[in-house]
């Protein structure tokens, strides 16, 4: 799985096996390794976070700091899910 970044021990990254069709742009975060259903965050097409679960049970202050980071580096998320998948799709 592609990671993007981490922040401490945290990894944001893209789980490429998801099936088809390919759902709209979204991350997932998990603490030190990638899990098939970990905490699921959608990029909407303004670059904000809609949080879809918090699956891997991240206390709520360190979420919103992440989702902020996320918010803040949306175009690089962006940027990598388009040379994975070839298009852009969003949420919202």
């Amino acid at each position: 799985m592609p990671q993007i970044f981490s922040v401490g021990s945290y990894l944001v990254y893209i789980w490429t096996n998801e099936g088809k069709p390919i759902e709209p742009i979204h991350v997932h975060i998990s603490e030190k390794r990638p899990e098939k259903n970990a905490t699921k965050i959608w990029i909407t097409s303004s670059g904000k976070c809609l949080l879809e679960n918090n699956s891997s049970k991240i206390p709520t202050s360190t979420l919103h700091n992440i989702m902020r980071i996320i918010e803040t580096r949306s175009f690089e998320i962006m940027a990598k899910w388009k040379e994975l998948f070839n298009e852009l799709r969003f949420y919202c």
